[in-house]
């Protein structure tokens, strides 16, 4: 197997463990807008894509319209949501020094936007290892399962798409990263990841952060 030139990580479920804390916060909204839901619930329904495309697939399949504010609401909470601190997700940071020992290339391409980014990368120190390489969804004009925002890291980033890997744990994420012609890792560390779904979107599943070097054919 040929390492990649460029690896891509998304970011929350990834790099930061932030998708319990999140959902909870979200099922909340949801019901006080007349839609009653778990964390559960919004986490199968809704991970790896914006808050945009939330409040999109609420109005048109649940007939909801939770405000044209929503997005900066929630973001507005932020600080608040997260108040407790977030946790790096085991062994990634240690898998962001090897890639940095070997001079390999990453970033990260993730749905939310760079401002949440900040919040939970910096709670659990792993900002400085990625600061200058963040993008988002709001960069490009179609988030995840679209291959847009992938395609715009890589073309920053001055990698072909074929050399590029990503390393996801939602099926919509996978399909973006299939779609743009990349290897995908779906990473079901997690239990409540849906590990059957990013195998069916074509990602090679894997649980452990210390088993990506092989993974990536570095060995």
């Amino acid at each position: 197997m040929t390492p990649p030139s460029l690896v891509i990580f998304d970011c929350d479920g990834v790099l930061v463990d932030t998708e319990e804390t999140a959902n909870r916060r979200l099922a909340e909204i949801l019901t006080e807008h007349g839609l009653p839901t778990t964390s559960a619930e919004t986490r199968q329904r809704f991970v790896g894509r914006s808050m945009a495309a939330v409040a999109e697939i609420v109005l048109a399949e649940d007939g909801i319209d939770i405000g044209p504010d929503f997005v900066g609401r929630w973001y507005r909470e932020l600080p608040a949501i997260f108040a407790d601190g977030v946790e790096a997700i085991p062994h990634v940071r240690e898998a962001l020094l090897f890639l940095s020992a070997i001079e390999t290339p990453y970033c990260v391409a993730s749905s939310a936007q760079v401002e949440k980014m900040h919040i939970t990368l910096g709670s659990c120190g792993l900002l400085p290892l990625v600061a200058e390489t963040l993008f988002s969804a709001s960069m490009v004009e179609n988030g995840k399962p679209a291959p847009d925002l992938f395609l715009h890291a890589a073309a920053m980033m001055e990698h072909e798409p074929e050399r590029c890997a990503v390393i996801e744990d939602s099926p919509a994420g996978a399909l973006a990263g299939q779609a743009a012609g990349m290897r995908v890792l779906g990473y079901a560390g997690d239990p409540a990841t849906d590990a059957e779904g990013l195998a069916s979107a074509g990602a090679t599943v894997f649980e452990d952060m210390r088993e990506l070097p092989v993974l990536l054919g570095f060995n």
